[in-house]
């Protein structure tokens, strides 16, 4: 079995569960997860994990993620991308600088109303199936970070934009408030995810190209190991006698460790709230722990070790 993560291009067509079905199949086993989803008609970056690095889906999810989108002012769709019915079509009158200035008005802070057409749920059901059955609810503004945006290209009305964002964020939600913000109206025309985390495009394989590695037998120098995923972290290794405790998930106490990571920028302060790589005295990685003061003890956050 594999265990880790692979960076998956998805291309259009797919449904991100339809990449987990096809990777089952690729890769001849079934524990597999994605880490968000990317809508049909988008392609890009979908780190997928495996093994157990499906215990890192809900940590991937939460990293900040990097989008090129196509803006189209002058219309307005019930899915906010052009797939959906047009609902508008006004003339653009605004000014090439007057969307600049309203474009890059849209970086820092703010909250977005999720759209209906998403996967979101309300009451145990998914929006986009209430939209299909011509629904609309209430949905309540969440907040988002955009951490970043850029215009990449200018072809008025069409705008490629670089956003840079957290979590949650809906780019053709984006899209469609920049264009209620000029008043014309605007529909996400395309959308290439490129970046998750440290996952980035340049990176990602198709389906095609894992199916021919796996032929090959050299899927596995496609993986990415999980304690990947904490290289910033401090490594610490427990003495043989600690392996047990180490094993069945225990907290543990300073002295259970036998070597602290030597590294120039990793210091041995121990502060409440650190977290730690912990390995076994055979360097074989386990998880993450956390040092809580109080009680002088390493708690485990979450362990990766499969027997």
């Amino acid at each position: 079995m594999y265990h880790g993560i692979i960076n998956v291009y998805k291309e259009a067509g797919y449904t991100s569960h339809d990449v987990v079905a096809k990777l089952r199949g690729i890769c001849k086993q079934k524990k597999i997860g994605h880490t968000g989803t990317l809508d049909p008609d988008a392609v890009g970056v979908l780190p997928v994990c495996l093994g157990n690095g499906t215990r890192l889906c809900d940590m991937l999810t939460d990293r900040s993620k990097e989008y090129v989108a196509v803006l189209r002012l002058g219309i307005v769709t019930d899915t906010q991308d052009l797939s959906g019915k047009v609902l508008k079509e006004s003339e653009v009158k605004v000014s090439s600088d007057e969307v600049r200035n309203t474009i890059l008005s849209f970086q820092g802070d703010s909250m977005q109303i999720p759209p209906m057409y998403s996967a979101l749920k309300v009451d145990g059901k998914k929006l986009y199936e209430l939209a299909r059955q011509g629904k609309e609810v209430e949905r309540a503004a969440r907040p988002i970070t955009v951490y970043a945006i850029e215009i990449l290209k200018e072809s008025h009305p069409e705008y490629t934009i670089r956003v840079e964002c957290s979590k949650g964020t809906y780019i053709r939600t984006l899209c469609h408030d920049i264009g209620q913000a000029l008043g014309c109206g605007g529909v996400m025309a395309s959308l290439t995810r490129s970046r998750v985390g440290e996952f980035r495009i340049e990176e990602a394989h198709t389906l095609g190209e894992l199916q021919k590695y796996a032929d090959g037998d050299r899927l596995e120098e496609l993986v990415v190991p999980v304690e990947r995923m904490f290289e910033g972290l401090p490594k610490i290794t427990v003495k043989e006698s600690a392996r047990k405790a180490l094993q069945n998930g225990n907290q543990m106490k300073s002295s259970d460790f036998a070597e602290w990571n030597k590294d120039a920028n990793a210091s041995l302060t121990l502060y409440d709230g650190r977290e730690f790589r912990v390995y076994s005295h055979e360097k074989v990685f386990f998880g993450i722990y956390r040092y809580e003061q109080k009680r002088k003890l390493f708690c485990p956050v979450k362990l990766f070790f499969t027997q």
